[in-house]
């Protein structure tokens, strides 16, 4: 028979409560058990001592006997020290997924799209400067050609 230590959820709706249990790997979350453990509730800050309690003696001995620990109580164990819990290494979870990796393309071919609009109207305004004094110049010479001329 296999046994693993798992939390049976118990509580009303929206408020749960927890039993840390020893049970036949084949039973039901909330159904039939073979010792009960101890308490969680997840409700308490993260920081209360009653947040999980534990009979350590009982859960030595489940271990003894080859019992295996869900992630959850494993997690539960290794912080009273009873157990030690490997540390998970997905390096997967952070990517991004197709949609994501879309939105990002198309918002940076936006900003470049902007940029270039920028920089075409920061060319357009120096052009606009230049010919205006072009013309300006061409205006201030202008009527000295005149007077020249007379």
């Amino acid at each position: 028979m296999a046994v693993k230590i798992r939390l049976a959820r118990g509580g009303s709706k929206k408020r749960p409560y927890y039993r840390i249990v020893a049970a036949d790997a084949r039973s039901p979350r909330d159904g039939k058990y073979l010792e009960k453990l101890g308490t969680y509730n997840p409700l308490l800050s993260k920081d209360s001592d009653e947040r999980v309690k534990l009979n350590e003696e009982r859960v030595k001995y489940w271990l003894g006997q080859g019992a295996q620990a869900t992630d959850r109580v494993a997690r539960f164990l290794d912080a009273a020290g009873l157990l030690k819990r490997a540390a998970r290494n997905n390096p997967n979870k952070a990517k991004l997924g197709e949609k994501a990796l879309e939105r990002v393309e198309e918002k940076k071919q936006k900003v470049e799209a902007a940029k270039e609009a920028a920089e075409a109207a920061i060319e357009a305004e120096k052009e606009a400067k230049a010919a205006a004094k072009a013309a300006a110049a061409e205006a201030a010479a202008a009527p000295t050609e005149e007077k020249a001329a007379e």
